[in-house]
C-alpha cells in the first residue's frame, strides 16, 4: 500500500447492507462518483469465521468470507478530505473489538469526525418525500443537523455496528453521528434509493462536496414508481377481494433460479468495466447494470478492484 500525504481535516464515513440497501448504496454512490481509491482492507479472519460452505451442482465450493474496506478522497479543496469504510456484513461476534480497531485506525490518520448512514422505516408511501432523521454524538453536530432540516431522532436505538461504531467514536470525544433515510415499511426488502439520496444531499452539504446526484435521482423515480404501482395493485385487490383463498393464491412461489446471463448482457458489463477502469465516474453506472441482473455478488470483488489505485 502506498504512502497516503497528509490529509484535510479527514472525516470517515461508515455504511453496511441494511434495509432499504440505503446506507451500502449511498456509499457506493460515494466511491464511485468521487473516485475514491482503495486505502486498506481489514483481515476478515480476525472478525469472521467461516459458518456455511456453498454447494453448486453438488460440489462444496469454499466460502468467501465478508471484506472490510476503507476507500479515500482527497477533497481538492482542502476543507475535507473523505474516508469511505464499506464493510460486506457486520461481525456477529466482536463488535466492539472491531469497532475500537477501526476508530484507532482512522483516528491515526486524523479523523475526528466520523458518521454513519441508515434508514428510517416509518408509514410514507414511495412517491412521498424522504425525510432525514439524525441522532448526533455531540452538540455542535445536533446544531449542525438542526440547521440542514433534519429531524431529530427524539428516542429509539441505533442497532447493530451503525450505533456501536458511534459510540466507540463518543467515548473517544469525537464528533459526528447517523443518518437515517426514510423509506416506506411495508417493503423492507426492497432496495430504496430516493432514502440514499436524502442522506446523500445532507452529507454533501456538510462536507460541501460537489457531488452529481443525477443517477441517483433518476434511480429513485424509478423505483418509487414501481413501488407506487405494485401498491397500488395491492390495495385495488385487497378492496375488491373477498375471503376465499384461491389455489393460485395460495400457491407456492417456486424457487428462485441463478441469473443466466446472455452473450449480449456478459458484453455490457464488460464494456461498462472498460468504461469504468478509464473514468470511475462511471462506475455506478456499471453497479446499475449489475444490480439490475442480479449478479453484483458475482462480480464484486472484480468492481472494487476498480479502485485499487488512485486515477
Amino acid at each position: 500500500m502506498r504512502k497516503e500525504k497528509a490529509l484535510n481535516d479527514p472525516w470517515l464515513l461508515a455504511v453496511w447492507p441494511g434495509m432499504g440497501a440505503v446506507s451500502i448504496s449511498a456509499g457506493y454512490y460515494l466511491m464511485a462518483k468521487l473516485g475514491m481509491h482503495l486505502l486498506t482492507e481489514f483481515p476478515a479472519l480476525e472478525f469472521f469465521e467461516m459458518d456455511h460452505v456453498d454447494v453448486k451442482r453438488g460440489q462444496v465450493l469454499t466460502a468467501r468470507l465478508p471484506r472490510s474496506r476503507l476507500f479515500l478522497w482527497h477533497d481538492p479543496h482542502k476543507k475535507h478530505d473523505l474516508i469511505v469504510f464499506i464493510g460486506e456484513a457486520q461481525p456477529s461476534t466482536n463488535r466492539n473489538a472491531f469497532c475500537s480497531k477501526l476508530i484507532r485506525h482512522v483516528r491515526n490518520l486524523g479523523v475526528e469526525c466520523v458518521y454513519t448512514f441508515a434508514a428510517m422505516a416509518t408509514q410514507m408511501r414511495p412517491e412521498h418525500h424522504s425525510r432525514v432523521f439524525g441522532a448526533a454524538i455531540d452538540h455542535d453536530s445536533l446544531r449542525t443537523f438542526k440547521e440542514l432540516n433534519v429531524e431529530p431522532l427524539e428516542e429509539g436505538k441505533i442497532s447493530g455496528l451503525n450505533g456501536a461504531l458511534l459510540g466507540v467514536a463518543a467515548e473517544s470525544g469525537m464528533r459526528g453521528g447517523c443518518l437515517l433515510g426514510e423509506m416506506p415499511g411495508t417493503f423492507p426488502q426492497f432496495p430504496f434509493p430516493k432514502a440514499s439520496l436524502s442522506v446523500l444531499k445532507v452529507f454533501a452539504s456538510m462536507t460541501e462536496i460537489e457531488l452529481d446526484l443525477k443517477e441517483m435521482q433518476a434511480q429513485a423515480i424509478e423505483v418509487e414508481q414501481e413501488l407506487e404501482k405494485f401498491l397500488h395493485r395491492l390495495e385495488d385487490s385487497l378492496e375488491h377481494s373477498n375471503d376465499e383463498t384461491t389455489a393460485e393464491d395460495s400457491a407456492i412461489p417456486p424457487p428462485k433460479e441463478e441469473p443466466s446471463l446472455s452473450t449480449q448482457e456478459k458484453s455490457s458489463i464488460e464494456q461498462l468495466f472498460s468504461l469504468a477502469q478509464r473514468d470511475r465516474s462511471r462506475a455506478y453506472e456499471l453497479k446499475q447494470k449489475l444490480d439490475q441482473l442480479h449478479v453484483f455478488h458475482d462480480y464484486e470483488d472484480r468492481f472494487l478492484d476498480l479502485f485499487k489505485e488512485p486515477g
